[in-house]
């Protein structure tokens, strides 16, 4: 009989996504997890398979710890000025601002699994802004301005220059009847 397990594995993918997010896929070793996440090599490796396992383990908690809940709160927003709003100070500064962006830039393009993981956040941040803009709003508005939302986002963290906010507070008082 094997040794029981000796740490939360909830706690390691939570701590492994902050790293995630905060270092990306490539600038996190796996002795980078291992101090971090306070767990040996071998346990890592018997748990999660791989770091690309931990990865994936980490992007889903994300997408249903910090990504799906905020998309359906502002899908419930009173009109579309709120609602993005509310979606640009989330992706500014929340827990939603991190991971999913990286995930997006550095590794959908070549790994399947993370490209689903990261269409789902997408999707679902569309799908909110498409319940704001009621029946009415063409469905490309909603997809553009999910767009202008993680775009204005992933500039600002690329730069460190002004919060995405800013600029998408100025389009949705634009588009306000």
């Amino acid at each position: 009989m094997g040794r029981p397990r000796a740490f939360d594995e909830d706690e390691a993918v939570a701590a492994a996504a902050r790293l995630f997010a905060a270092r990306g896929f490539e600038g996190t070793s796996v002795d980078d997890l291992v101090g971090a996440l306070g767990v040996h090599r071998g346990s890592l490796y018997k748990v999660f398979g791989s770091k690309r396992g931990l990865y994936l383990a980490a992007l889903r908690r994300h997408l249903d710890r910090d990504v799906l809940p905020l998309t359906a709160a502002i899908g419930t927003a009173a009109g579309l000025p709120a609602g993005l709003a509310q979606a640009a100070a989330a992706y500014d500064s929340g827990p939603a601002a991190g991971l999913l962006l990286l995930a997006a830039a550095e590794r959908a393009a070549e790994d399947p699994e993370t490209a689903a993981l990261v269409e789902e956040g997408f999707a679902a941040l569309e799908s909110a802004i498409r319940a704001v803009l009621g029946p009415a709003g063409p469905p490309v508005l909603a997809e553009a301005l999910a767009a202008t939302v993680l775009g204005v986002r992933l500039r600002s963290r690329a730069t460190g220059d002004r919060p995405a906010a800013g600029a998408v507070l100025a389009l949705a008082d634009r588009l306000a009847p």
